[in-house]
């Protein structure tokens, strides 16, 4: 099993890139919390607006640009902030471009904000965006405010750290995961099957700072909220 630690004790963090959707997120200024000063900011159209609330500039703005308003747009041009413009009509949605613009650019570890919110349609789009196989080899997390998750492919393994009494959940994605295991929550786990819709591994709570899963195999987001 490749083990694969979000937060190990003494190690340095690793640069990551952050993607703005164009979600309309219940407190934007929550999620400077998951920002850091050597991100690299990739914007999904409109999610453009929601870097630029945060003060940030993009490296990069992706899609077709219907929601980001052509005085912003013209401004963002005179900086020198470059564009992959895309038509309006395609058969992808602007995160999905932008996912696909990061990884082609190198990003090993991807932050997506902003895509919760909004129409129920395009929220559970985005979230099972994650599990498309050309980013298997890419570690995906998505944030809003006090909420993450994490999408594990077994076999694989996660360290996450958290708080005691922050909740823990695992929502099983493909038919059925299996080898799931769970360490330092309330409700421990030990190579359990989770068949998908199985409310087994939701509400857990961290004991600890920190949880550990594993699992053998199947597909996983693993959501952590902060109490």
């Amino acid at each position: 099993m490749r083990r694969r630690f979000l937060c190990p004790k003494g190690a340095q963090p690793v640069p990551k890139t952050v993607i703005f959707a164009n979600g309309v997120p219940a407190n934007p200024a929550e999620n400077r919390r998951h920002l850091a000063p050597d991100d690299t900011i990739l914007c999904a159209d409109g999610g453009t607006l929601h870097a630029l609330a945060l003060g940030l500039t993009p490296h990069l703005i992706v899609g077709d640009l219907d929601s980001l308003p052509a005085g912003v747009q013209a401004e963002l041009a005179a900086q020198g902030v470059p564009v992959e413009r895309h038509p309006v009509k395609k058969d992808q949605t602007d995160l999905e471009l932008a996912l696909a613009a990061a990884v082609r650019r190198g990003a090993t570890e991807i932050l997506i904000l902003t895509a919760l919110g909004g129409r129920l349609d395009q929220q559970l789009a985005n979230l099972l965006l994650l599990t498309r196989p050309e980013w298997a080899g890419v570690r995906l997390r998505l944030a809003e405010g006090n909420q993450q998750a994490w999408l594990l492919r077994g076999p694989d393994a996660l360290t996450l750290t958290g708080a005691p009494g922050d909740t823990l959940s695992v929502v099983a994605l493909s038919e059925t995961l299996t080898g799931l295991s769970l360490r330092g929550v309330e409700w421990p786990l030990r190579d359990a099957t989770v068949p998908r819709g199985s409310t087994l591994t939701i509400s857990n709570t961290f004991l600890r700072r920190q949880a550990h899963i594993e699992l053998a195999g199947g597909l996983a987001l693993v959501v952590i909220i902060a109490a």
